[in-house]
Formats: C-alpha cells, structure tokens, sequence
C-alpha cells in the first residue's frame, strides 16, 4: 500500500537552491543581497543559510570578502562521482569481454 507523504522541508529546499544558484559564479561569488533577492527572503535567512553552508564545507567567502562561492569540496564531490561512473563503465567493460569470448 502507497502511502502519499511530503516529507520535503523548506529550509533543506531553500539551502539546495542556494547551491545551484552559487554554482558558476566561483570566481566572483555573489553577494548576500542578490542571493536574497533570488531566492525571494530576507538578508538573514541568506546569512544563517550561508553559515550552515560554510559549516559543512559547500561554500566560501571569496578572498576580497563579503561574497560567496561554492567551496571546492563540491568539486570533489563530482570528480569521486566522476570516478564511481568510470570504474562502473569498466566493470561493465569487463563482463561484457568475459561473455564475449568465445571458446
């Protein structure tokens, strides 16, 4: 029996939002204000959004201050993604050989 729930949370929303629009913008960042005026809230939700952010090592002040980016923690994120895809392509690779021999 399927049970229709919404387990989805605003704030976890909120805070994926604020990756994807951080993304592309690593070299100058953005500033506080035009995330909130993106993402439609206030100044502070931005600032603890960002600090939970910083916290957990997905983003960064830029070095001239007062703008943010996405850390590079994100990046290696996609290489170890990138890697998991390459060594499953091998696997298959490898199976695919193994029943391709002929005896």
């Amino acid at each position: 029996m399927s049970r229709a729930t919404d387990y989805t949370n605003a704030a976890q929303q909120r805070l994926l939002q604020l990756i994807n629009l951080l993304a592309g913008h690593e070299l100058q960042g953005l500033a506080p204000a035009e995330i909130a005026k993106a993402l439609n809230v206030a100044a502070s939700v931005v600032t603890r959004d960002l600090d939970n952010l910083r916290t957990a090592g997905w983003a960064e002040q830029t070095p001239q201050g007062g703008r943010w980016r996405l850390s590079p923690h994100v990046v290696q994120i996609s290489l170890r993604h990138a890697a998991a895809i390459q060594a499953g392509q091998q696997q298959l690779q490898d199976v695919v050989q193994r029943f391709s021999r002929s005896n």
